[in-house]
């Protein structure tokens, strides 16, 4: 039995949370083509005979502009510690930018094995591969350097087998069945946040939150309230959109995952509610379930 964590770091809109997905082939992690969708950490667990990998996706590091942007940055870089192997994860078709620059020089005193996932290959050639693994292996001393398309599952499985041989623990942390640590109620108010995300303009999704208050599961339906909190009464009019239409398309797509999470029927209720400046409020960060300690603002 081989097993331990491996953590998934990189800036955002890398594919952090589509490689999470494709990796344990389950979604558990809400992805979109907006940048800083991953705000929680979310352990994801990889069960197979004779190994379990516990990985961990982490929030993009980012330059932030608010108190939840330090919070989510400072969770980020907490876990590269206390791992077995650390993924930094780029967008190998975009090119090095000076984000990767930045993350790939704090991990200069690193003990931890890195190994570098040039995520999005189906968008390029075999030259251009190369290109990109030439451009990256002089600027950090990395374990392995491993092209994949986490959206297309190519090369997942060579992946997989780098990581095997970095593990160094033989305890099975979590049941064979369990395939995420994350609760139901959060799965359930992610579902819906990702949806936000894709149905709304570029800026507005980031300052919208989502909370499972109420979650009651029957044998053959589950009733559920989802509370979507914004920071401003203009945001809370878009997300209800023209006589609710926008709220309602968002609960029709939110409630088709969650029935395929529970595998039953489910009643969805969206409200929508403002606390203004909800991002920047010690009060509202906790309630919310950021972890904020150590924060300096």
């Amino acid at each position: 039995m081989k097993s331990g964590f491996v953590s998934l770091i990189g800036r955002p809109n890398t594919g952090k949370s589509t490689l999470l997905n494709t990796l344990i082939n389950q979604k558990i992690a809400i992805t979109s083509n907006k940048p800083q969708t991953t705000r929680n950490i979310i352990q994801g667990v990889y069960n197979e005979d004779g190994y379990q990998i516990v990985f961990v996706d982490t929030p993009g590091i980012h330059k932030p502009i608010n108190r939840l942007g330090k919070i989510l940055n400072k969770e980020a870089e907490s876990f590269t510690k206390d791992v077995d192997v650390i993924l930094l994860l780029v967008d190998a078709k975009d090119g090095i930018g000076s984000g990767d620059k930045k993350i790939i020089q704090s991990l200069s005193n690193c003990d931890t094995k890195v190994i570098l996932v040039l995520n999005k290959i189906d968008m390029m050639s075999d030259v251009e591969i190369l290109n990109a693994i030439n451009t990256y292996k002089d600027l950090y001393d990395f374990a392995e350097i491993v092209p994949v398309s986490a959206l297309n599952n190519k090369n997942i499985d060579t992946l997989l087998n780098v990581i095997k041989k970095y593990l160094t623990d033989n305890v099975r942390y979590f049941d064979q069945d369990m395939i995420t640590t994350s609760t139901i109620n959060f799965l359930v108010s992610e579902f819906v946040r990702e949806k936000l995300f894709r149905l709304t303009e570029q800026e507005i999704p980031h300052s919208i939150t989502c909370i499972t208050s109420k979650f009651e599961e029957k044998k053959d339906i589950a009733n559920i309230v989802v509370d979507i909190i914004v920071d401003r009464d203009s945001i809370k009019k878009i997300v209800i959109g023209k006589k609710g239409t926008l709220l309602k398309q968002v609960g029709i797509e939110a409630r088709k995952d969650i029935e395929a999470l529970l595998n039953k029927q489910v009643y969805l209720e969206l409200y929508v509610k403002t606390i203004k400046n909800w991002r920047d409020k010690e009060k509202y960060l906790k309630e919310l379930g950021f972890n904020e300690k150590d924060i300096i603002s």
